[in-house]
């Protein structure tokens, strides 16, 4: 298929924590048909449906799932089941799929995603840091740079980057960063062990739910993409704590000029209140972790928490790092189906010029 074409379906592979919520997210909008042509999965049918509609963490959802001739059925809605564990066995285009959203946590650089267009999707969106990607997106920070014709293996960066990313933003254009240091306190994944069991990260071998776990973050790297003049001047570390959802970024800058407070807080509200909405929230309320499981925010900087020292800002900000970062997954698959529309319409009223 071109790359100019439109996008008739989105698939989704894999169907974990992330996964399960992409789906959750894309039939929200209560009377509306969902784009979600067809899923791939390990889980028997029957295990799927009953971890959609109960969650341990963002509780029951409100939509009817069901099972039906081997379908999965949402809100009446029929979606296609497949149980394939290798990419290129999955009939994309025979089920209508164009756009592959692959939530698997597998097939994170440019081999594995291609291996979804042998199998007839013509473009593919990674929930994850990928390696040798065409594009890195996060949404408010760099998605008007995503082109149709040129970025067909995208990445959707992490959960983590989707926070600070934007927060280094908005810094950015008000003070000029110069340099970072970045700590997120993160909630445990399910690449940690529940139990001491083996790991290639000995740390994370460890039980997540009796340590707080020092551990490495990739957004350095992934900031190439999004802010490529900040990626080789901000650092950070990941420290997983004995929490289920929820995180939140340290961030401490070296700005271009000394800044006071009361100038910091105006730049996140600002933006909060115009360009970076809904992407970033500010907050003053004396709130804690579990007060923002389902915010939707990628961060909500926490403005009782803000500190300036001469040319050096600290900053809190608040993530769901589950919900929060499925919101920004589906946005940019609308996003992408929005721009291959558009190519594919100027190219048709291109075709009856000269017809």
């Amino acid at each position: 298929m071109s790359q100019a074409a439109g996008i008739r379906g989105i698939g989704i592979s894999g169907m974990g924590r992330i996964g399960r919520l992409v789906v959750r997210k894309m039939f929200s909008d209560k009377g509306q048909t969902s784009p979600l042509k067809a899923i791939n999965t390990i889980y028997p049918a029957e295990t799927l449906a009953h971890l959609l509609k109960y969650d341990s963490v963002h509780g029951r959802w409100d939509a009817d799932v069901t099972i039906a001739d081997g379908c999965l059925v949402i809100n009446g809605q029929s979606i296609r089941l497949t149980y394939e564990r290798e990419p290129e066995n999955i009939l994309w285009e025979q089920m209508g799929v164009d756009l592959v959203i692959d939530a698997t946590g597998k097939f994170n650089d440019r081999q594995g995603s291609q291996r979804h267009l042998s199998a007839g999707a013509s473009r593919v969106l990674i929930t994850a840091p990928g390696k040798q990607m065409d594009f890195t997106v996060v949404m408010g920070v760099n998605d008007h740079l995503y082109d149709p014709i040129k970025h067909t293996l995208v990445s959707a960066a992490s959960c983590t980057t989707n926070c600070v990313a934007p927060v280094l933003h908005i810094l950015d254009q008000a003070f000029g960063v110069q340099s970072g240091w970045m700590s997120t306190v993160h909630s445990y994944t399910s690449d940690q062990k529940h139990l001491d069991n083996p790991h290639n990260d000995l740390r994370r071998a460890r039980a997540c739910t009796e340590s707080i776990v020092p551990t490495t973050t990739g957004v350095g790297k992934a900031l190439t993409d999004v802010l490529p003049h900040l990626a080789a001047h901000v650092q950070g570390v990941s420290l997983r704590v004995p929490t289920q959802d929820v995180s939140l970024v340290d961030l401490t800058v070296k700005v271009s000029r000394p800044a006071g407070l009361d100038e910091i807080q105006a730049a996140f509200k600002s933006a909060a209140a115009d360009s970076m909405a809904p992407y970033v929230a500010y907050s003053d309320e004396p709130l804690v972790s579990v007060d923002y499981v389902g915010c939707p925010n990628s961060a909500v900087v926490d403005g009782l928490s803000l500190m300036t020292m001469g040319d050096q800002i600290k900053v809190l900000a608040w993530y769901d790092n589950e919900w929060a970062y499925a919101c920004r997954v589906v946005e940019l698959a609308e996003l992408m189906r929005d721009k291959a529309k558009t190519i594919q319409s100027r190219d048709a009223e291109v075709s009856s010029m000269f017809a």
